[in-house]
């Protein structure tokens, strides 16, 4: 596997969740949707590792990923918050939840 095809795969992926972020009204879809974008900037980060042959990316990688755990239990914490309060997961109800 080339670096050109690690990067190509990389941005279909944060293309897919680009797209998934700004069309989907379900609170869940929005968090993979970031997660996937995540996931593509971890893969970008392997691959640069990988080639440049310094193991730095890699650690870079572990760092994010112990990130994207605590993003994604702060978001699944909200999105059973919104659901306990609104029995709905859209997110045109979070946004009655301002005021």
């Amino acid at each position: 596997m080339t670096l050109t095809t690690c990067l190509l795969l990389a941005s279909a992926l944060f293309s897919v969740g680009v797209y998934g972020l700004l069309t989907r009204q379900q609170l869940v879809a929005v968090l993979v949707s970031v997660e996937l974008m995540a996931n593509a900037a971890n893969i970008v980060l392997v691959a640069f590792s990988h080639f440049t042959a310094s193991p730095l990316g890699q650690v870079f990688t572990l760092f994010a990923l112990a990130i994207t755990v605590a993003e994604v239990a702060v978001g699944l914490a909200l999105a059973l918050l919104l659901y306990r309060t609104h029995a709905s997961s859209r997110l045109d109800a979070a946004k009655e939840m301002n005021g």
